[in-house]
């Protein structure tokens, strides 16, 4: 029996996640001093496990990035669909310019950051737009806040206000809430009933 693109695309999304976090699992306990307070993750991509994580933050833009064609086959949300592939690019941007690369590798990030936390709240706010429920309570409240946590969290980052995290803290306090909603987003989808293909807006 086939399954829908949107099972796919959840499929895909929560693969990509899985995978990536035990790379940096893995690539943690590899690197030697390593400190999540006083090291970015970033540090892991020019340090001894950068084979490894840096082909785990690559597979995950590339695995999001093709969840992005099945899930805009599914649903056709514009929106959404773009905030997915920046947020693929960015995550793909990450992975072959490393933290030695600068301002490129920065730019990377803040475009995975920055769109990944908007894809959270597009997710909710797409289904309003488009008169079709994409998530619903609870998970859309919680997409909503998980969304909203990485952006605010963000902007403190950006801003270097630390509350005593440090910067590797503060960092996992922006990415962790999107690893948590593309996992849940990824399972939700993968459970979602068979819905038809939202209709285009004249």
């Amino acid at each position: 029996m086939g399954y829908s693109n949107g099972k796919v695309a959840g499929a895909f999304i929560f693969v990509a996640v899985t995978q990536f976090i035990l790379g940096v699992i893995v690539s943690e306990a590899l690197y030697p001093g390593y400190s999540i307070a006083n090291n970015y993750i970033s540090d892991l991509g020019v340090g001894p496990p950068s084979n490894i994580i840096n082909s785990s933050i690559f597979l995950m833009g590339l695995l999001l990035l093709i969840a992005a064609y099945f899930l805009h086959r599914a649903f056709n949300f514009t929106m959404l669909t773009v905030t997915f592939v920046l947020t693929a690019v960015g995550e793909m941007g990450v992975a072959i310019f490393t933290k030695d690369a600068g301002m490129l590798h920065s730019v990377a990030a803040l475009i995975f950051f920055l769109f990944s936390g908007l894809s959270a709240i597009f997710s909710v706010i797409c289904s309003h737009v488009h008169k079709f429920e994409l998530v619903k309570m609870p998970f859309s409240a919680m997409s909503i806040v998980l969304g909203l946590t990485t952006l605010g969290g963000l902007a403190l980052f950006v801003g270097k206000i630390y509350f005593g995290l440090g910067g590797g803290g503060m960092q996992r306090m922006v990415l962790y809430p999107i690893l948590m909603w593309l996992a849940g987003f990824g399972g939700y989808l993968m459970a979602h009933p068979d819905k038809p293909k939202a209709q285009k807006t004249q």
